[in-house]
């Protein structure tokens, strides 16, 4: 099995020319840049002191030490393609993790608001279908972030505890703030999902009879990217493990809604067209799963799209976590 260094120390010895990084992640890690035998690097530190994401997934160490202990991020398939060349978890200070990383910063999308290309798209819904074919009812040992927390990450359990340990985090305290406000703003839509907000039990004991795979968790633009070669490129595996394949396609249309060069449902079809390609029959389930799916993703992002009053964004989100509602029963 792939090493995992039992020092940062170790990761990092010879380094030299090293400063910290601007970046736009919102979890409170720390980037780095450094040199090690003439190459750059960038180092990743993961420190569940300072990050609320990695008290959330609950996985000692991080959930991304956890995948390449078990090797899963050597499986991957010839689509994806991972930046990280070496791991450490610190064994004096079980807290912090790092990883070491070659440097892809220019070849990732950025960090703008203007819509991506459609060949962009189309290419990164098929490489999120090519990660889950590759998966597909695995008996692997996949089982790192279990599903509950994925869907307990923006919640306000997760906001109580942040509030109680301290913490100033902006996306903690905007959870809290928006989760109030869907109520008011979209009580249709509310009254189906905070109760599964509090306890997503009844939606993931629908989710798990459908098949399931391998999920990023995080499969928004900022982690994505695309090399010399035409493969995404693929970083912050914040809350992986075994779950429904449209969990992570739900997640990508509401994080990177803005963005989309096409609509939703264009989508959605891309994502399904590409696992058919794969020799996967998605007749069976498709509509259960996808349906269940966008669901999940309002009961992660109620409170953000909350935040942005009932417009026609919140509007598709609320009609979808409607027709959904019979499935839980």
């Amino acid at each position: 099995m792939p090493e995992v260094l039992e020092s940062v120390d170790a990761l990092l010895a010879g380094a030299s020319d090293r400063h910290v990084l601007e970046a736009p992640g919102k979890s409170g890690a720390v980037l780095e840049c450094v040199t090690i035998d003439g190459r750059r690097y960038v180092v990743k530190y993961l420190d569940h002191e300072r990050d609320w994401s990695l008290r959330a997934a609950g996985v000692p160490g991080s959930p991304t030490v956890e995948l390449w202990r078990r090797g899963i991020l050597h499986r991957l398939p010839a689509e994806i393609a991972q930046p990280i060349v070496a791991v450490a978890h610190d064994r004096e200070r079980p807290a912090l993790s790092a990883l070491l990383m070659h440097d892809i910063g220019s070849d990732l999308v950025p960090a703008v608001d203007d819509p991506i290309t459609v060949e962009q798209n189309a290419r990164f819904l098929d490489h999120l279908a090519a990660l889950h074919a590759a998966f597909w009812e695995t008996a692997e040992d996949i089982d790192v972030v279990p599903a509950v927390d994925r869907y307990l990450e923006l919640s306000p359990r997760m906001a109580a505890a942040e509030a109680a340990l301290g913490q100033d985090h902006l996306v903690p305290r905007l959870v809290a703030q928006g989760w109030p406000l869907l109520e008011s703003v979209a009580p249709r839509a509310a009254a189906v999902v905070v109760p599964l907000v509090h306890e997503p039990g009844p939606l993931l004991d629908v989710l798990a009879s459908t098949p399931q795979t391998f999920v990023h968790g995080n499969w928004k633009l900022d982690n994505l990217g695309t090399d010399a070669t035409g493969r995404t490129l693929l970083l912050d595996w914040e809350t992986p493990g075994r779950g429904a394949g449209t969990a992570d396609l739900a997640w990508y249309l509401a994080i990177n809604c803005r963005r989309l060069p096409v609509s939703k449902e264009a989508s959605a079809e891309l994502y399904r067209a590409a696992l058919e390609r794969r020799g996967l029959d998605t007749g069976p389930w498709w509509d259960r799963q996808l349906a269940l799916g966008l669901l999940g993703a309002l009961v992660q992002f109620g409170w953000e799209k909350a935040l942005g009053g009932y417009d026609d964004e919140l509007a598709w989100w609320e009609e979808r976590a409607v027709a959904a509602a019979p499935l839980l029963r």
